[in-house]
C-alpha cells in the first residue's frame, strides 16, 4: 500500500492518531488552531484521505485505517532508497554530519543493530 503523504495530509493524520476516535467536528476544531485550516480545508483533506482508504469517517466518527508506524516505515525506506542508493550507512552518516553521538544514543543504536542483525 502507498503511504506517501504530503505534509498537510501527514499533519491531519497526526491529529487523528492523537485524538481518535474523534468526531469530524472535533477534528475541525483541532485543525483550526494547530494547522490554521478553515472548515472546508479540513473536510476536503478528510474526504481525500478517506477516498484513499487511509482514514474512515463513519457516522462523523473519524479513525485511522493505517498505523503511524507504517507511514514512518514507508517514509524512511523511501528516503533511504531514493536519496542514498538503498544504503542505510550512507543515510546515517549524512544525518549525523559532523555531530557526535551521546553514549546513550550510541548504546541505543547498537542495541537496534544487535536486534536486527541477521543471524549468521
Amino acid at each position: 500500500m502507498n503511504y506517501k503523504l504530503c505534509d498537510g495530509e501527514y499533519h491531519l493524520m497526526e491529529l487523528v492518531w492523537e485524538l481518535e476516535p474523534v468526531t469530524s467536528t472535533e477534528l475541525h476544531k483541532a485543525c483550526l488552531p494547530r494547522l490554521g485550516w478553515k472548515k472546508s480545508t479540513t473536510y476536503t483533506m478528510l474526504r481525500k484521505l478517506c477516498e484513499r482508504k487511509l482514514l474512515s469517517n463513519q457516522n462523523s466518527i473519524v479513525t485511522a485505517l493505517i498505523k503511524k508506524e507504517d507511514v514512518e516505515h514507508y517514509d524512511s525506506r523511501e528516503v533511504v532508497e531514493k536519496r542514498f542508493n538503498c544504503s542505510l550507512p550512507k543515510f546515517v552518516a549524512a544525518f549525523l554530519g559532523d555531530q557526535t553521538l551521546s553514549k546513550a544514543d550510541a548504546d541505543e543504536l547498537q542495541q537496534l543493530i544487535d536486534t536486527y542483525r541477521k543471524k549468521e
